[in-house]
């Protein structure tokens, strides 16, 4: 599913035009990034949680070369489903 399909999704579910579903859907979009690049956690009732944590530095390895390298630490964003998504979605695998 693309951004586009979620337009017209919020568009059929709503009387908003098109115009006005791409914005209100860029405008969540927007906030949901601003608050995951100030490190905050982001929680969506019945959807699930994205978190951004701090990876210290660690030794790796180059695979061609063999050589001993340091990857510099680094933030990453995971996502945990809710239980509901969980739930739902294994649901459909049973069916």
């Amino acid at each position: 599913m693309t951004k586009a399909d979620i337009f017209e999704k919020v568009q059929a579910a709503t009387d908003f035009t098109r115009k006005e579903s791409a914005e209100m859907v860029e405008a969540v979009f927007s906030i949901m990034k601003s608050t995951l690049e100030s490190g905050e956690h982001l929680k969506i009732s019945g959807f699930g949680s994205f978190i951004v944590k701090q990876k210290a530095d660690r030794r790796g390895r180059n695979p061609q070369t063999g050589e001993s390298i340091t990857i510099e630490a680094r933030r990453i964003l995971t996502f945990k489903p809710s239980g509901i998504l969980k739930d739902r979605i294994n649901k459909e695998c049973a069916a």
